[in-house]
């Protein structure tokens, strides 16, 4: 049975012992903590709070009052109370009536704090939760120390008290008893026992925030139950580093999260107002009197994004503005958020706090956080428990745990919505390091990665691709990490990581980086024994990206060697990639044989093993032969099928790829504002999809379609928009010579093609380099022209290339 909140007197002091009691436990202090602060021994409080002192001298009691942080009529009355006589029962403090705006004459005000900032919708749900005859009686604010679960009690209770109905606050510490927080709370209620509360508060709404149930758990819920039972128009809320739900009955845990991070691109006035930032600038004013100007607020976002948005660690870090300027502070603390700590000596430390909440986990639960710290983005129950994997079967109620702790934040739909704060993660991954576990958690981690990588690029081509392709962009920080790790430690798991991903990297316009590490790992000693075909695998994948920026002529007889291996294992997907890459390649180097050998092969391959879309992507390839060999009235037929095969297949980028191949073919042909609007929708498409090398060649035909067209203005604007992408300047070169030859700048126009014509030698298509072949040799002076016509005739030679009437116009034949 719970404890009633009655007390002996003879235990509890009277008169000015009392007082003081009951003021120290409504301030949350310790005996020790109050004795320090007030700079008396702790055996003078304890002998002045058991009522053994008959008159105590002013000059402590004063420094009583200061070390309780008393002021005006709170620090009369407790003046007061030293110099009266002592009744023979508890008396609650005695105070003067105040103004009908301030709080009821019978209530302690509640504790102060600087103004809340970024908790408004906060405070307005949590009102409407406690608010009305069926409002939730006890709302536990639950989450990591440091998150602001205080702060926002006491706002909220502010508010209550703002429309005259009382609301008060008690703090529980580490050694509060039941019969403590009973004192505590007829201390601030303005009564004597707590019984007195049954009938004083039988129908009159109240709030009453106890502050810290964790410090003191079974005390605090004896307590709360006793009061929920009998005073029940009393609404509670508590705060806790841990859930309550399982203790009490009835309470709704409500998640205290960290605050709302800015977003990239906002505007110096909307930066200033995310929450986040709002809260570094306002404690920062505190210590720093010039403002902060907008040129600086690049470094506030980037540092309060690095402290997660918690209110601690902003608040820490900002006092630090005292002495550093912004870069500094980011510079210092960016990569070490948890050496943050009060300024003064035995202030709070940011690692303190995460340290606490971590110490209520038991030691499974604490080897498990230590375990989860490798993740460095989202991650799902499925990672998690991969992970985790030998001996853990609860990873759920594991979970639960953690995110009830608010050591694990949840945030975003799907399931790759969990992830670990960063300073919990620091620290966690410290206590990792500290237990000799760190290297195989690593290990693990980059195993489970590689696992997901290679089940989830399978999707990276038809209908699917879209989900594929987010779901790596979730996963992007952890496939770094474990790349990073094993390159250099275990360079076969590397290997099959980095093989696995190249069409994700070039969607992502991240083709140089990752090809340079594909060929780095390939060329590793520690490689040369791997699966054969993991080695295939990822030679294909360097030919893909090195071909995404024009270098895949270097990796043509690997590749051709690897499709050998790949062939003879029937790995027909791998297959069919590698004669796409290579008809490409060879097509680049004006092979016109060998990359129609490859086109026809993937042809056949496709319709045997019925791959609709393999089928679509060997026809828009063929039809650059019809283009090379001049028959665009048979390219357009094709690339029309390839169309219709890319629709059946569900890949909406096989089927922008035609129709920019389309959009070219009507340029060719002279038809510009087809061109134009076959265009537009395939440039808007791949935009969306993501795949700069397919986009610069659709920007790359809108644009010329529209210079030929005699609409400068519309290609000038697509110039703009194809400078933003890598690889582009073969084609905005080509898009220059036209404007400057449509304005009759010859002398400029010979200048693009010739730039132009270096550029994309050896890249996507050799036709390219014809036209711009063609062009100088139209506008150039004679010595120039007759260089030009020498090269042009050497590369229809090599490459069985044909002329097109509006070439044969431009060379006056």
């Amino acid at each position: 049975m719970s404890p009633g909140p009655d007390h002996d007197p003879r235990n509890a002091g009277a008169g000015f012992a009392a007082t003081l009691r009951a003021r120290r436990l409504a301030r949350g202090l310790t005996q020790e903590e109050l004795a320090s602060r007030a700079g008396l021994g702790v055996r003078t409080l304890r002998e002045l709070e058991r009522g053994r002192v008959a008159r105590p001298q002013r000059n402590t009691v004063s420094l009583l009052a200061e070390a309780l942080l008393l002021t005006g009529l709170e620090r009369d009355d407790f003046l007061a109370s030293a110099a009266r006589p002592e009744p023979a029962a508890v008396r609650p403090p005695v105070q003067r009536a105040r103004p009908a705006s301030k709080l009821p004459a019978s209530t302690l005000p509640l504790p102060t704090h600087p103004p809340l900032t970024g908790r408004d919708a906060d405070v307005e749900e949590l009102l409407t939760l406690l608010g009305g005859p069926y409002g939730a009686e006890l709302v536990a604010l639950v989450g990591l120390a440091g998150v602001g679960k205080t702060s926002l009690a006491h706002a909220v209770a502010q508010r209550v008290a703002a429309t005259g109905a009382t609301a008060v606050s008690v703090t529980v510490t580490d050694i509060s008893q039941p019969n403590d927080i009973f004192a505590a709370v007829a201390a601030v209620f303005g009564v004597a026992r707590a019984e007195e509360l049954v009938e004083r508060y039988a129908s009159r709404p109240a709030l009453l925030v106890l502050d810290g149930v964790d410090r003191s758990p079974r005390a605090a819920v004896d307590a709360l139950q006793w009061l929920r039972s009998r005073v029940p128009s009393v609404r509670i809320l508590a705060t806790s580093r841990r859930p309550l739900a399982g203790a009490l009955p009835g309470v709704v845990d409500w998640r205290v999260e960290p605050l709302d991070l800015p977003p990239p691109g906002l505007s110096p006035p909307a930066l200033r107002r995310a929450p986040a930032v709002a809260l570094f600038l306002d404690r920062l004013r505190q210590v720093r009197r010039e403002p902060v100007a907008d040129a600086e607020l690049g470094a506030v976002a980037e540092l309060v994004r690095r402290l997660d948005g918690l209110p601690l660690a902003i608040e820490l870090a900002a006092a630090r503005g005292r002495v550093l300027e912004l870069p500094e502070l980011l510079s210092r603390y960016g990569n070490r958020v948890l050496d943050l700590a009060a300024t003064e000596p035995a202030g709070q430390r940011l690692r303190d706090a995460v340290a606490a909440s971590y110490h209520l986990l038991d030691e499974r639960e604490q080897a498990a956080l230590r375990r989860l710290s490798v993740f460095r983005g989202r991650w799902s129950l499925e990672l998690a428990e991969a992970l985790l994997d030998d001996g853990y079967r609860d990873v759920e109620a594991i979970l639960d745990r953690l995110v009830g702790l608010g050591l694990v934040s949840v945030r975003g739909p799907g399931d790759l919505r969990f992830r670990l704060l960063d300073v919990v993660m620091d620290f966690a991954a410290e206590q990792s390091a500290n237990s000799g576990e760190l290297r195989a958690a690593r290990l693990r981690h980059a195993e489970v990665v590689t696992r997901i990588a290679v089940r989830v690029s399978a999707d990276l081509v038809g209908p699917a691709s879209a989900a594929a392709v987010s779901r790596l962009d979730y996963l992007n920080s952890d496939i770094r990490t474990a790349l990073r790790y094993t390159s250099v430690r275990e360079p076969a798991i590397a290997l099959r990581l980095a093989g696995a991903i190249p069409r994700w990297c070039r969607l992502r316009g991240r083709d140089v980086e990752a090809h340079h590490l594909l060929r780095r790992l390939l060329d590793d000693k520690r490689t040369q024994d791997c699966d054969p075909l993991v080695r295939a695998i990822a030679q294909v994948g360097a030919a893909m990206l090195a071909t995404a920026h024009g270098r895949g002529v270097a990796e043509l007889w690997q590749t051709e060697a690897a499709l050998e291996v790949v062939v003879a294992h029937g790995d027909t997907t791998t297959e069919l990639t590698a004669r796409a890459l290579l008809a490409g390649i060879w097509h680049a180097l004006g092979g016109t044989d060998d990359a129609r050998r490859h086109c026809e092969a993937m042809l056949g391959l496709a319709i045997r093993t019925g791959r609709v879309r393999e089928i679509a992507v060997a026809q828009n390839n063929l039809a650059w032969h019809d283009i090379r060999a001049g028959d665009l009235a048979t390219a357009a037929r094709r690339l029309t099928a390839a169309g219709r095969r890319a629709v059946e297949a569900g890949d909406a980028r096989v089927r922008a790829l035609t129709q920019a191949n389309l959009a070219e073919v009507a340029r060719l042909d002279g038809r510009f504002e087809e061109a134009v609007e076959l265009g537009r929708r395939a440039a808007a498409t791949i935009a969306e999809i993501g795949d700069p090398p397919h986009r610069v060649r659709a920007l790359g035909t809108l644009g010329l379609a529209l210079a030929e067209a005699g609409r400068p203005a519309d290609a000038a604007a697509v110039l703009v928009e194809l400078t933003e992408v890598p690889g582009n300047a073969g084609m905005t070169e080509l898009i220059t010579a036209y404007l400057a030859m449509g304005r009759g700048d010859r002398a400029a126009a010979a200048r693009s093609f010739e730039s132009a014509a270096n550029l994309l030698a050896g890249r996507d298509d050799v036709r390219d380099v014809l036209e711009a072949l063609v062009g100088l040799a139209a506008c150039a002076e004679p010595a120039v022209r007759d260089r030009a016509l020498e090269d042009l005739a050497g590369l229809r030679a090599n490459g069985g290339l044909g002329l097109l009437p509006r070439e044969h116009r431009l060379l006056g034949r």
